[in-house]
């Protein structure tokens, strides 16, 4: 079965997601905000998969994509759709907490779904100083530095926190082209009504997915000289749950 399409930016990030994985002893996983499930769908060929999507219209493409073929389970929900106490060997989120206004609370939230010993998996854009109209339009609150994503993990108890900076220099490109479409909209709806139409945003159509591989292949290579400097367009965190 051929897995959905990733975005060009996905996949820059995707390539660092994979290599995090790598040399964990994880068997179940929860992915928070799974969006149409592309992501997601990878996980499940690998993990026991759980994700939750609160968005309606996102979740039926994450359902049609991972439920039906059998390969996980996806939830129409946040936190509160789970067993009371269900935890997990891995969390992830990616692309989710910069959506939140209180990031302190969610990842307390979502450390309480952590096995001890079990580990957070996290992508966030970077770089605070460079908060622009796609970050409006699509409902961020913030951007996050590497010290400051660090600082944060360490207080709300997390423990080794590994941060990689990915995207350059293919990322930057991408960037200036989605604050250039921001630009000429107007940011409308809530900040919930932006979070919610962001999973929808710039997919690829089904089919597509080969193409993007392809095309950021030497992007991905060449990223990975700078992930642990500043120079890049997004952040891929690796934490483990304090006890």
């Amino acid at each position: 079965m051929t897995p959905p399409p990733l975005t060009f930016n996905a996949w820059l990030r995707f390539d660092l997601i994979e290599r995090a994985l790598e040399d964990l002893d994880v068997r179940s996983v929860l992915e928070i905000g799974a969006g149409g499930g592309a992501m997601g769908a990878r996980l499940a060929e690998r993990f026991d998969y759980v994700g939750l999507e609160p968005d309606p219209d996102s979740f039926a493409t994450a359902r049609e994509r991972i439920v039906d073929p059998g390969l996980g389970r996806v939830l129409n929900g946040d936190l509160s759709a789970l067993e009371a106490g269900e935890t997990f060997d891995l969390v992830c989120a990616f692309e989710v907490l910069e959506h939140i206004e209180d990031d302190v609370e969610a990842l307390a939230a979502w450390r309480a779904r952590i096995r001890p010993g079990g580990w957070l998996l996290l992508s966030v854009p970077a770089g605070e100083d460079r908060f622009g109209p796609w970050d409006r339009r699509v409902g961020h609150y913030r951007r996050y530095d590497p010290l400051d994503m660090r600082t944060l993990l360490l207080s709300t108890g997390f423990v080794d926190p590994v941060v990689r900076v990915y995207g350059f220099p293919l990322g930057y490109v991408l960037e200036w082209s989605r604050n250039l479409i921001a630009g000429r909209r107007t940011s409308d709806g809530s900040m919930d009504d932006r979070t919610a139409a962001s999973g929808r945003s710039l997919q690829l159509p089904e089919g597509a997915g080969d193409l993007s591989r392809f095309a950021t292949y030497p992007f991905r290579m060449f990223q990975r000289g700078f992930v642990d400097g500043r120079l890049g367009t997004g952040l891929v965190v690796l934490a483990e749950r304090g006890a």
